[in-house]
């Protein structure tokens, strides 16, 4: 048997094969690239020991000269993959303007055989050895019990000092030398609550966190987090410790004439302290200028470098900038007649400055949503989602919005599963902050199967945004998907009780429902999402499933009748009608359906894999096809 040594590391659920160029978390294989293999392999080495940055480079690009962006991309990733979570230091802690340090304990592990021979060695000793032996060790076991109750004492000493020191350095400390980890930047408050400009207070708001936000050394909740907290009578305070976060930016801002007034102070939430306030008085036209101050003073205040500092200026027009978060403003509303204002505007703005890359992304994200959740072709939407998402990248390369925009087009469209995954990653890359990027990936690695990687995303989502109802809920639904039924129950009526109108958590509800076999409650859950979404055809579907799987197959016929005759006025996804199908036992139907949804594109034909409502289909050799053909096998 070979004698050759293997590197094998252990640390908390992972196991690290640097021969085999294996990282394996619980025994699935965790996929990274080759530098940051490298890197990773360079920090657990080296167990909890400090490592420059200089020494991290000279290792994992020994020929080549590279900038440290390289480096720490590689470390945001590393944290990303190994399930770090938001302002806890669990695997890579920064210590700035030094390096890194590897913080998890790791554990060589020795092979089987090197273990044998050990054992093989101290078995050849000879009889009469151990039975000399005894004698010895016993009076050397009582001198051995003597010391290590000496030994114990006087380290039960020194850790007792050394944790009364500790509290009391702690307790000396003031509490304003504590480091802000994390912020939510609130929506601008008008200073006359009369003729508001709710665009221009979100706008503010979504500029600085634009600004400060990127980096490591911070987390800024995103504008969908904190874009309710939009109320003239907001406690910001309170808005602070429902984010969970360590202090909020809030300010006022009022527009009169050309001229421009803003105020802001940065709130510390444990106490309500003032940390830092600030007011600027200037033309409108220098709004970006007015931006631009406030972020350089916060980031002061914080102690932390501006991530976005040396990035060129995405336009100088000011009015192409007002059309862009008018149109911001609408598509977030969600609602298909909101998402129409919000494309005109993003047009306007795109007319006035055609190089100005936000827009293009505004209109991408805008365009997806349409196919996902209002009944839209997909191929009347997603190719424009895509063009646009495009020429965002050709304009601005590291905007991690387009990335993840683009993303989302492979995912939910092209069905193109490795490109998907590189623009997750290069979006995060860009941002290790974005929850939105967290979100994607999250979705993609759980429709291909990879469920620990996928909660390991989505958790990390939920904490860069807690009170985002849409992760809330497709955490929901990978705990259905993953078959821990009580647990998806249990985060899908929590994300509800944070908004009980939120229609896509009782469409999912009713799914899990149906797979406990509680077919009323499904039914309850289906007719309100049905309701809340203003006739979703996949709450419909849903509704008609959980009556068929109950027995009542007369009112199971009656729901898909009313869905063909429904499609011959407006679009019904296919997909939809081949899972109320299936539901009837009407096998080839529904798989008829599902080659239309093929061919159409249906968006929610990336769920095929995955979802166990069609395990009776598994074995047949046209649904076999289909997941061939969609690069699901």
């Amino acid at each position: 048997m070979s004698n050759e040594k293997r590197d094998l590391f252990e640390f908390d659920r992972f196991r690290l094969d640097v021969s085999e160029r294996l990282l394996l978390c619980e025994g699935e294989r965790v996929t990274l690239p080759e530098k940051a293999f490298e890197t990773l392999c360079a920090l657990v080495r080296r167990g909890n020991r400090l490592v420059g940055k200089a020494e991290l480079l000279n290792e994992v690009w020994a020929d080549v000269i590279v900038e440290e962006n390289n480096l720490d991309k590689n470390i945001s990733l590393l944290r990303q993959v190994l399930g770090e979570r938001v302002g806890k230091g669990k695997f890579i802690e920064t210590v700035r303007g030094h390096g890194f340090r590897f913080l998890p304990e790791v554990r060589e592990v020795v092979e089987a055989e090197n273990a044998r021979r050990t054992e093989g060695t101290q078995n050849a000793r000879t009889n009469q050895e151990q039975t000399s032996g005894t004698e010895a060790r016993t009076i050397k076991d009582q001198k051995q019990s003597r010391f290590w109750l000496i030994g114990v004492g006087v380290l039960s000493l020194v850790v007792l000092s050394s944790l009364g020191f500790y509290a009391w350095r702690k307790k000396a400390k003031p509490a304003s030398e504590a480091l802000i980890k994390t912020v939510a930047i609130l929506p601008f408050k008008p200073l006359i609550a009369e003729g508001r400009d709710q665009t221009l207070e979100l706008g503010m708001a979504d500029a600085l966190i634009s600004r400060l936000g990127g980096g490591e050394e911070i987390t800024i909740r995103p504008l969908s987090a904190v874009r309710r907290y939009d109320s003239v009578e907001q406690d910001s305070v309170k808005a602070g410790r429902e984010l969970g976060v360590e202090a909020v930016l809030d300010g006022s801002i009022q527009i009169s004439g050309d001229r421009v007034r803003v105020m802001a102070r940065l709130l510390r939430i444990s106490d309500g302290r003032q940390l830092w306030t600030g007011q600027f008085d200037d033309r409108f036209t220098d709004i970006f200028t007015v931006q631009d101050s406030i972020s350089e003073r916060v980031a002061a205040a914080l102690k932390i470098g501006l991530a976005n500092s040396e990035k060129k200026r995405h336009t100088e027009n000011v009015e192409a900038y007002r059309l862009y978060m008018k149109g911001r403003y609408h598509a977030f509303r969600l609602t298909r007649a909101e998402t129409d204002k919000g494309i005109a505007y993003f047009q306007q703005a795109i007319e006035l400055d055609p190089n100005y890359a936000l827009p293009y992304v505004g209109l991408a994200r805008a365009y997806v949503p349409m196919a996902l959740t209002s009944d839209v072709p997909s191929w009347e939407v997603m190719p424009k989602a895509k063009t646009a998402a495009l020429r965002a990248i050709e304009i601005d390369v590291n905007n991690a919005e387009a990335h993840a925009t683009l993303g989302l087009v492979s995912f939910w469209y092209d069905w193109d599963w490795q490109v998907a995954e590189r623009q997750d990653q290069r979006a995060l890359g860009l941002n290790p902050n974005s929850a939105e990027a967290h979100f994607n990936y999250a979705h993609l690695l759980s429709n291909t199967g990879r469920y620990t990687q996928a909660l390991t995303q989505i958790r990390i989502a939920r904490e860069l945004d807690p009170l985002f109802l849409l992760t809330g809920a497709l955490e929901g639904q990978i705990l259905f998907l993953t078959g821990r039924l009580d647990e998806s129950l249990d985060r899908l009526s929590k994300t509800i009780a944070l908004n009980p109108n939120f229609w896509l958590s009782h469409l999912f509800l009713s799914a899990v429902y149906t797979e406990k076999g509680m077919y009323d409650e499904a039914i309850a859950a289906a007719a309100k999402a049905k309701a809340l979404s203003g006739g979703n055809t996949e709450a419909v579907a849903l509704t008609g499933y959980a009556f068929a799987k109950s027995g009542e197959t007369k009112k199971a016929q009656a729901v898909l009748a009313d869905l063909s005759a429904l499609s011959k006025t407006r679009y019904v996804p296919p997909y939809n009608m081949a899972l109320l199908s299936n539901g009837l036992g009407k096998r080839e139907n529904a798989l008829n359906y599902l080659e239309k949804g093929f061919s159409d594109r249906d968006v929610r034909m990336v769920f095929i894999k995955v979802e166990p409502k069609w395990n009776n289909l598994r074995s047949d050799s046209r649904f076999v096809s289909l997941l061939k053909r969609m690069r699901l096998e």
